[in-house]
């Protein structure tokens, strides 16, 4: 025991906490009533569990245990601490397993995406961010047009052409780029040429969507070019549109983040190039994207893959 300088014992000396690692070993094998079993739990020797125990009993001034015959019982002292640590211990627990599920909860996103962009260019990709950042949680959700951050959406990739509330913080990732694609085995058929010379033929038919019904002659007037009439198939979603293309069907749209795979494995072609239509897709945010944080990791990456 302590002593000040008064000869007196030394009252702050009793509230020193013993060794974390001795509690530990106690708690277990108080709650075990064995050694052994409580240094399996432990991953130690039954010997450091009987050190660990041995120098909190002359740390305290008690028997915690009684040996007898090799088995150990409990000294109403060690009850007393038995249950004491217990709950302390309990009381850690509990506050780690919700510090966390915090840090969890605070990495697991919501990314809502245009389905089209989605299904043929994030997804494919996303293998590669999963690999380069494991331990950010993102759960991808298909969707477009408006949107609300209070909907359980924690970042949107969308293209700009509706308008959403000033409050949203909306970062550019690539501009749209558009021009006509077609399997490489009708180019002939369906275009006279390639290059900045290529027009699309009478008899080519055109794929429409009812999501951008304006697509083609929006092109036409960015382009210069004049729409031959013809026959036009028009298809409920644009992805249907660029499936139709890649069977056969006719000549689609293309913007070029959603056809650049097929392009290169060589399922579609774009005879007449891309340009740009004027609209940009942006990750939307509720809050600005903080430098060197996750997100700015996102972003990072989903710039670097455009």
């Amino acid at each position: 025991m302590l002593y000040d300088n008064n000869g007196e014992p030394d009252s702050q000396s009793d509230g020193r906490l013993p060794s974390l690692v001795a509690l530990r070993c106690f708690e277990a094998a108080a709650r075990l009533e064995n050694f052994s079993r409580a240094a399996e739990e432990l991953h130690l020797t039954h010997g450091a569990v009987s050190r660990a125990v041995r120098a909190l009993e002359e740390d305290l001034g008690v028997r915690l245990f009684e040996r007898r015959s090799r088995r150990v019982f409990l000294t109403p002292s060690g009850r007393k601490l038995g249950r004491a640590v217990s709950e302390g211990l309990e009381v850690i627990r509990q506050a780690i397993r919700e510090l966390r599920v915090g840090a969890r909860q605070s990495r697991h996103w919501v990314l809502s995406c245009e389905p089209t962009l989605l299904m043929r260019w994030l997804i494919p990709r996303w293998p590669g961010f999963q690999a380069a950042h494991p331990r950010i949680d993102v759960h991808l959700v298909a969707g477009g047009g408006p949107f609300s951050f209070h909907n359980g959406i924690d970042l949107a990739i969308r293209r700009n052409d509706f308008d959403w509330p000033d409050s949203y913080h909306a970062v550019p990732l690539f501009p749209e780029r558009v021009g006509p694609v077609c399997r490489p085995d009708q180019v002939s058929r369906w275009f006279t040429a390639l290059g900045s010379k290529a027009s699309l033929k009478r008899e080519a038919p055109r794929l429409q969507t009812r999501t951008r019904p304006g697509a083609w002659r929006q092109w036409a007037s960015l382009s210069g070019h004049t729409l031959p009439p013809g026959k036009e198939t028009v298809f409920e979603h644009f992805y249907f549109s660029l499936q139709a293309a890649v069977a056969g069907l006719g000549v689609a749209m293309g913007p070029w983040q959603l056809v650049r795979d097929d392009i290169e494995r060589g399922v579609l072609c774009a005879p007449m190039g891309f340009i740009e239509d004027g609209t940009q897709y942006c990750l939307l945010s509720a809050t600005p994207i903080g430098e060197g944080s996750d997100r700015d990791a996102l972003l990072a990456w989903l710039r670097g893959m455009a």
